[in-house]
């Protein structure tokens, strides 16, 4: 089921979210809500505070290609170990933010670890734009969204584009 994607200012996109002690049927169907809901934005990453649930768990999926094998990754509980010194800057966009971009500079790689929906726990590195993903998509559990890397001006524009886009949204 497609859930809606909370829009950039909302308090719950600001606050930390509480780890998961227990994998229940209601996160697994969370899980499969969130892919969906991903897939048909469309987008590669999405955090559950962005459809209102405070929990720690993110879906992405960055194959972007035809002919390539779709990789849908659901994390429960997610943490970067481990991060190279190295940097990359993509530019980002965010669903909760739609159609506002910026570059942002992390680190180029990435070590995480986190449990799956069937308890299993993993520990993977990432690179190129998964690790860009899975680090932008653990911020959003930290309260923290790709704007807040940004200049203070820079900022307050695009949340005064987000305000207006919600008072349109509400109108109609």
């Amino acid at each position: 089921m497609k859930r809606p994607i909370l829009i950039h200012p909302d308090p719950r996109l600001k606050k930390v979210c509480a780890p998961v002690e227990e994998i229940t049927g209601d996160l697994r169907k969370l899980a499969g809500d969130m892919l969906e809901t991903m897939y048909d934005a469309p987008g590669i990453g999405l955090a559950a505070p962005q459809v209102g649930v405070l929990s720690r768990l993110i879906v992405l999926d960055c194959v972007k290609g035809e002919n390539e094998t779709p990789r849908p990754l659901v994390m429960i509980n997610p943490e970067v170990v481990a991060s190279s010194d190295e940097t990359s800057t993509y530019e980002e966009g965010c669903l909760s933010i739609p159609d506002q971009y910026a570059d942002v500079t992390r680190p180029a790689e990435v070590e995480v670890r986190w449990t799956d929906p069937d308890g299993a726990e993993h520990r993977e590195g990432f690179d190129g734009l998964w690790a860009t993903c899975v680090q932008h998509e653990i911020d959003h559990l930290n309260g923290r969204l790709f704007i807040d890397y940004l200049g203070a001006m820079r900022r307050q524009m695009i949340t005064r584009r987000m305000v207006k886009l919600k008072r349109e949204k509400a109108r109609a």
